[in-house]
């Protein structure tokens, strides 16, 4: 009975929340309403049996529960009158009957508020909108249970102490907060197709969460180029999960990868986003072009027959209007792959001096692949040792360890 509450929760939640939050303006207090009613199921469902609309019947509880509370605080606020001013006439307190898209994208874009920190934005989203329990934010970012439990009450407390309003916002406003919405998104889907930490290279619930949302925002917001970017960027990339680790979940790289294994359905639903990001847009945005480049990849039946000199070229426009030394050594192993590793490597020469990539294992990784290919094993040896020393997740750790042993024994 406990997961099938669960599996109802995490469906129904955003949306009941949402509702709520639009009556109260106050995130913190809808989320409270709908926990009770989530105790209220816990508590009745195992002698009743779940209703033949669970949804409908965790928002009428958590609507009664809202307005008992408003019951309470009038009665108190007539009881506090003057003595004998005239009582108002009691009238019965309604939710309003309010759009529920838009209820639920004013959530999205509340939880996702610049005013939060990142680590904030990303946990409350999957609180709030992914309907996680704090406990499972908590395992898919290894933190402990309290630290993330203080996390998401700091970041409700800053919604309200700022006075955030519970609303989409327009013009002008819109874009860099809808901007703060996809990162979010996109950084639940990285943390879960390539983890940062822990044992595990790929955390498939994360990756699944974050599909989950990207797809909820393109139906709330269709019209918008980088929301339909990156769920087509999402889906293309998730297509690959099963081709991405062996029997015993050991990372396997994507020119090594059973391309016969990538999800078919995955890369139609893909294919159709990016063409409907593309028909509304004469100027491609960050996602957009990412999407564009991961459907070079899923349209190319083996690593020889994928447009390389297409991906640099899009890599080139994706620095252009979102400079950044990661995308530029993701171009230079574009151009490694174009026009071979010398090349690549004199690209790769300049980011060593980058600050954002002094700690970046990928860096080495990349050096230390392209070393490999022009022959210098020594050199390729010390580059996959650092790599190994830099990543926190064990799995990678283990990859770069052994391709460091590979390039050694060359040398002997």
């Amino acid at each position: 009975m406990r997961r099938a509450v669960d599996a109802v929760w995490r469906i129904e939640s955003a949306r009941i929340v949402a509702t709520l939050a639009a009556w109260t303006q106050d995130i913190g207090a809808a989320e409270e309403l709908a926990q009770d009613a989530l105790v209220a199921a816990l508590e009745q469902w195992p002698a009743s049996g779940i209703p033949a609309n669970p949804g409908a019947w965790l928002q009428t509880v958590a609507k009664r529960r809202a307005i008992d509370n408003l019951r309470r605080r009038r009665n108190l606020e007539r009881k506090l009158d003057e003595l004998g001013r005239e009582t108002p006439a009691h009238t019965e307190p309604e939710l309003p009957d309010g759009d529920l898209t838009d209820d639920v994208l004013r959530l999205v874009f509340t939880a996702c508020h610049p005013v939060l920190s990142t680590d904030a934005r990303v946990a409350l989203t999957l609180r709030l909108v992914g309907g996680l329990t704090t406990a499972e934010i908590a395992r898919a970012f290894l933190v402990a249970e309290p630290t993330m439990a203080q996390r998401i009450t700091r970041a409700k407390k800053t919604l309200t102490r700022k006075q955030v309003p519970f609303e989409v916002p327009q013009g002008a406003d819109l874009a860099p907060r809808l901007a703060s919405v996809l990162e979010v998104v996109y950084l639940i889907f990285n943390e879960g197709y390539s983890a940062t930490a822990g044992e595990d290279w790929i955390r498939t619930d994360l990756c699944a969460e974050a599909l989950r949302l990207g797809r909820m925002i393109a139906e709330l917001a269709p019209t918008e180029p980088e929301v339909h970017g990156l769920i087509a960027l999402l889906e293309l990339q998730a297509s690959r999960t099963r081709a991405r680790t062996g029997p015993t979940g050991e990372p396997i790289l994507l020119l090594d990868q059973d391309r016969t294994r990538w999800d078919r359905l995955l890369i139609r639903r893909g294919l159709t986003a990016l063409d409907r990001a593309l028909a509304l847009t004469d100027t491609p945005g960050p996602y957009v072009l990412q999407a564009a480049i991961a459907a070079c990849h899923a349209r190319a039946a083996t690593p020889d027959t994928t447009d390389w000199p297409r991906i640099a070229a899009l890599y080139a426009a994706l620095a252009r209007i979102n400079p950044s030394p990661v995308v530029e050594l993701n171009r230079a192993v574009a151009v490694s792959m174009a026009e071979g590793p010398a090349a690549a490597l004199d690209l790769v020469d300049q980011l060593t001096g980058e600050p954002a990539l002094a700690r970046y294992h990928l860096l080495p990784a990349v050096r230390g692949d392209l070393l490999t290919r022009l022959g210098r094993h020594d050199e390729a040896h010390h580059e996959f040792l650092r790599a190994a020393d830099l990543t926190g997740n064990a799995r990678e750790r283990t990859l770069m360890q052994d391709r460091a042993r590979q390039a050694q024994q060359h040398n002997q």
